[in-house]
């Protein structure tokens, strides 16, 4: 298969009114300690803790049902957890207030196994939503940002395209450049290519390494091992309610 031109990300923030203190990014990028995850009361992951240093790309991997979407509803700010500490890009989880959430996930991107996509709009005008959403106004600004993402995941020809009319890698990378439109932190990627041919996988996971390889940090949940042999990282394993870390 030839190589894929390696991907370049500029990590410059773009978005308005940024103050010193919220654009420094810790040296870890998420800590928790012994942690307590629940959902709908019913405790999934006991006593877990784990760090991620900026630049890192880690991969979080175990069973359906193990706890690996849990891990990354809390990151998002969807699951509430208890414990000792829960830290990501500088928010505390723990005490984290709804009025925060919107501006902690303007921080952050997020690439769904199930792409998220809106159908009835193009490629641009999905990108373009996200945008006006996270309170960009200049127009131009905001078709320059949205030709660059989509330039960066190899998808320049596709901005008018539905997404009907694109394959599920293309998709995908839609989401990825959807993810990468504020210049995020951090990027959380549930199973990105649990709906994809092996080939089709590959491409993608080369994608993401890339755009690690230029500084954004990457958790990734995944069971595809296959991807993980070929593009080996940290994995941090949920085995039994546990988190087996393989740099421990």
């Amino acid at each position: 298969m030839e190589e894929p031109e390696a991907i370049t990300v500029d990590n410059t923030e773009q978005t308005p009114e940024v103050t010193p203190q919220e654009a420094t990014i810790p040296a870890n990028v998420i800590s928790f300690k012994h942690v307590n995850i629940s959902q709908r009361k019913l405790r999934v992951l006991t006593d877990i803790s784990f760090n991620m240093k900026q630049g890192e790309f880690v991969y979080l991997i175990g069973k359906t049902g193990t706890g690996k979407s849990s891990i990354l509803k809390t990151l998002i700010g969807e699951l509430k957890p208890e414990g000792e500490e829960a830290m990501m890009i500088g928010y505390d989880l723990l005490n984290l207030k709804k009025k925060q959430i919107p501006e902690m996930r303007k921080k952050i991107g997020v690439v769904f196994q199930d792409y998220q996509l809106l159908q009835d709009r193009t490629v641009i005008e999905n990108l373009m939503f996200v945008l006006r959403a996270t309170q960009w106004k200049d127009k131009s600004a905001m078709l320059n940002r949205c030709e660059e993402v989509l330039t960066l995941v190899g998808l320049e020809t596709k901005d008018f395209k539905l997404p009907s009319q694109l394959s599920g890698g293309e998709q995908q990378r839609v989401c990825i450049a959807r993810a990468l439109l504020n210049s995020p932190d951090l990027i959380l990627a549930d199973e990105p290519t649990g709906n994809l041919d092996p080939i089709t996988a590959e491409e993608i996971f080369q994608a993401f390494h890339h755009i690690n390889q230029a500084g954004t940090t990457i958790l990734m949940a995944t069971h595809n091992f296959q991807m993980i042999d070929k593009f080996p990282s940290r994995a941090i394993c949920i085995e039994d309610g546990k988190l087996i870390d393989s740099l421990v």
